[in-house]
């Protein structure tokens, strides 16, 4: 038993022996101005997946070898190391800059496609700012107009409907969201504006559902002089959904609120 305990305490010690002296020879090698020497390793580093060292042995390397032999093969492995780190901001900066150095090369399209590829993983959830989405459309389809016949295409374009979605996602949530807060006339103009951008959405009923609420909550809320004109629309885009959304699980408020607008309207007549 203490035989045991022995040799795992010196298998352990062994180890950990072996870390230092891999971290010293690292190191060292990184120090060192045998730059074909750091090439090498740093090559099969990224071969080995070891991509934390291979990232540090390339950026020792890039001004070293600029405008050199090996300095395409260089900037190709390094942003491919980051983007394997998921250093998607970086990775993406090193593609498009490796595109612009070597634009002749072999490598061009795939690295002008893997910068929009960057971008699209930095995309945020859609409840968030959506500034990288709109980058990222805009990287992808830049890339559609260089390369139309590009193999990557199918894959772009099914990423281009993702970005777009959560686009028209949060603009609906936005719209949505003045209801929630009785904000009545922002949310009739939001949601209408959001049925204009997007008229084939998976979102619309809900959506003229939701402008009809507010329009009838803004106009019952009117001064005298507004009311009529403004019942009057909650009666039309009554019309409007019932028409496109007859089985609709909302058909029912909407039916209450067109009765109490065409109840209000019919009052309205009587005063004059």
């Amino acid at each position: 038993m203490q035989a045991m305990k022995w040799f795992s305490r010196l298998g352990v010690y062994l180890l950990f022996i072996a870390l230092l002296v891999g971290c010293d020879g690292f190191n060292k090698l990184v120090s060192s101005n045998d730059f074909d020497a750091k090439y090498n390793a740093a090559v099969k580093y990224y071969e080995n997946k070891n991509y934390t060292k291979a990232i540090q042995l390339f950026e020792n390397l890039i001004m070293h070898y600029h405008g050199k032999e090996n300095a395409e093969n260089i900037s190709w492995y390094y942003a491919q190391s980051l983007m394997a780190e998921k250093d998607y901001y970086s990775a993406g900066y090193q593609f498009k800059n490796f595109f612009k150095r070597f634009p002749y090369s072999e490598r061009a399209e795939e690295a002008l496609f893997l910068a929009a590829e960057c971008k699209y993983h930095e995309s945020p959830a859609y409840y968030l700012d959506q500034k990288q989405t709109k980058e990222a459309i805009q990287e992808y389809e830049s890339f559609v107009d260089r390369y139309p016949t590009s193999v990557h295409i199918p894959d772009i374009n099914a990423q281009l409907d993702e970005l777009r979605n959560k686009l028209m996602r949060k603009d609906y949530e936005l719209a949505y969201g003045y209801y929630r807060v009785e904000s009545y006339n922002s949310a009739y103009v939001s949601l209408q504006t959001f049925l204009n951008n997007y008229p084939d959405s998976p979102y619309r009923e809900q959506a003229m559902f939701y402008m009809l609420a507010s329009g009838y909550e803004y106009g019952i809320n009117s001064q005298e002089g507004k009311m009529r004109e403004r019942l009057q629309q909650v009666v039309n885009d009554f019309d409007r959904f019932s028409t496109s959304f007859h089985d609709s699980k909302y058909l029912a408020q909407a039916q209450e609120y067109y009765t109490k607008a065409k109840a209000a309207l019919a009052k309205l007549e009587k005063k004059q």
